[in-house]
């Protein structure tokens, strides 16, 4: 087996839902059954429930004044895989992924000696569950905001369960996990993806 196949790998899980603990939620447990797929492929790594934490509003590194996202920002900065979770609300993101989404804005202006985002090395992955349809929508909007702050996404790169229009059957109720929820795709290809970032980076930017 290549050598690459076996280098050892980080991963954080931003839980987006706007439940803080301890309230139960189906963002965190799809969160964690990505990141248990992920194990499978060397990746280690931990979950961070946002609402858990004073993440300000604004599209800086640090907000100042207590803002807890220069903490979670050493964490994703400290990895090689990004997981966001999220609900689906009115067929967007919830506000806490947004309120992530434009936290990372301020990527785009932070570079290594080389002119690239520190982001640049990394892969990035999405959960979506939801009570109707737009999971497609919800990733779509998602994949492009961390493709512009410099993250790399895998074929596949989302996993996610939508139930029956009008229903009120929660991800987190079900009896079993269904076949469709491809967590193991996910987790295969971003891994995959991570490493050859991490064992060939991008070229400097021109």
């Amino acid at each position: 087996m290549n050598t690459t196949e076996t280098t050892p790998l980080r991963a954080v899980a931003l839980v987006c839902t706007l439940s803080p603990s301890p309230a139960r939620s189906s963002s965190q447990l799809l969160a964690e059954q990505a990141m248990e797929a992920l194990s499978e492929h060397g990746v280690s790594g931990k979950v961070i429930r946002v609402a858990d934490h004073d993440v300000r509003t604004g599209v800086a590194t640090d907000m100042g004044d207590g803002d807890a996202w220069p903490e979670i920002r050493e964490t994703i900065l400290a990895c090689d895989i990004l997981v966001l979770s999220t609900p689906i609300w009115l067929g967007h993101p919830a506000s806490t992924a947004q309120r992530v989404m434009e936290r990372l804005n301020a990527e785009m202006s932070e570079t290594d000696e080389e002119g690239r985002m520190l982001t640049y090395g990394k892969a990035a992955a999405v959960c979506v569950v939801g009570n109707e349809d737009g999971a497609h929508k919800v990733s779509a909007d998602l994949f492009q905001g961390l493709n512009d702050v410099g993250f790399s996404l895998a074929p596949n790169a989302v996993t996610y369960w939508v139930g029956e229009a009008m229903h009120k059957t929660d991800y987190q109720d079900l009896d079993e996990t269904p076949k469709a929820t491809a967590t193991a795709t996910l987790a295969a290809n971003t891994a995959h993806l991570a490493r050859r970032l991490k064992s060939a980076p991008y070229p400097a930017a021109p």
